[in-house]
């Protein structure tokens, strides 16, 4: 297998806390990360820890489209960031023998970039395209005759002398990879054959995921170690293997280089990831919340607001994991903090008794 990428595939995406002290935890790809992360893809099923299920039901879809000789059904992955989307397809294109095409929807501005990537593409191929909600209109419509019938429809000539041409594509598979399939289209979700929901990993299964990074990258560390890590992770893969790196650097410098369960949690310390994975930023919102609000409910865009950030960032980065753990509540009427927000805080009971009438 080979991975064929457009010119302007994976433009770096600025991170949205580039202000912030600690960008470390958060799941976005940056440019610095790239060589890093696909020096540690794996490239089968085997290698791929988490997602268990998903990963069962990918063998036998693939096996059968094998003894069928013929494509896979589209595929639709959805979910947090950094829960192994895009190293998923490059494990199904391994595994079924086949070039991988990787592009992202906000590279195809112009009808031109996704016409130029649909007719270069091989039989039996795979288009992987990355947060694909954020495809344009124009580029959304070309889709549906391709991942439908296997043709392109394209317009020649102008006014009285224009002709439809029907050009026949090769057989592809087509990978779509969002963070917010609700913003999909009911047509483009619709011809989808799989649709799958990636979720947030176990602190078993992100042990496992840095053990493997440490091995790959000469680091030594121990079962306690990958586990202090795995803990302050969020449950996302992205964030455990950027975290080893900075917990390795630590201990090579302050210590003998080995991760032991005091080092890592002595190096989180210091970059200020609590046990809960929380930084800074995901402290503030909360503590806001709590203390300039009475707990809550208060709108996202009053919240970003206060603490300088934008609605998206809120919405795409903060709030996912904080909602995940429970300790953030989405009501009607906003955004307000659960009682164990209040116990990681330090917050008293006396506290928490006050407010309890707002839960």
């Amino acid at each position: 297998m080979s991975i064929i990428s457009d010119n302007n595939d994976f433009k770096s995406v600025k991170s949205l806390h580039s202000g912030h002290k600690n960008p470390v935890i958060k799941p976005e790809t940056l440019e610095s990360d790239k060589n890093f992360e696909n020096s540690i893809r794996p490239k089968s099923f085997d290698a791929y820890i988490g997602q268990t299920a998903l990963k069962e039901t990918l063998k036998i879809t693939i096996e059968a489209a094998k003894k069928r000789e013929q494509p896979l059904d589209h595929l639709l992955f959805y979910g947090p960031p950094g829960l192994g989307k895009t190293t998923l397809a490059g494990v199904i294109a391994e595994q079924m023998g086949v070039n991988i095409r990787i592009t992202s929807a906000p590279a195809l501005e112009r009808p031109r970039d996704i016409i130029g990537i649909l007719m270069s593409l091989k039989g039996g191929e795979i288009l992987f395209i990355d947060e694909i909600h954020r495809l344009n209109k124009v580029a959304e419509e070309i889709l549906y005759p391709a991942m439908e019938d296997f043709y392109l429809d394209m317009t020649t000539g102008k006014s009285q002398t224009v002709k439809t041409l029907r050009l026949p594509l090769p057989k592809f598979t087509l990978i779509g990879a969002t963070t917010k399939a609700g913003e999909l289209s009911g047509p483009l979700r619709d011809r989808f054959g799989i649709i799958h929901r990636l979720e947030f990993y176990t602190e078993d299964e992100l042990a496992q995921v840095i053990k493997r990074t440490a091995g790959i990258l000469n680091i030594e560390i121990t079962e306690e170690g990958a586990h202090a890590i795995a803990r302050r992770s969020r449950g996302t893969p992205r964030i455990a293997n950027r975290l080893i790196k900075r917990v390795s650097d630590f201990a090579l410098v302050k210590h003998d280089g080995k991760i032991t369960e005091d080092v890592a949690n002595e190096s989180l310390d210091i970059l200020k990831i609590d046990t809960f994975g929380l930084d800074t930023t995901d402290r503030s919102l909360l503590r806001l919340i709590i203390e300039k609000y009475d707990g809550g409910p208060v709108g996202v865009e009053t919240i970003a607001a206060a603490i300088g950030e934008d609605v998206r960032t809120i919405e795409d980065v903060c709030e996912p994991y904080l909602l995940q753990a429970g300790l953030l509540q989405r009501t009607p009427r906003g955004r307000k903090v659960s009682p164990a927000a209040y116990r990681h805080l330090g917050v008293m009971d006396r506290d928490i008794n006050d407010q309890k009438s707002l839960f």
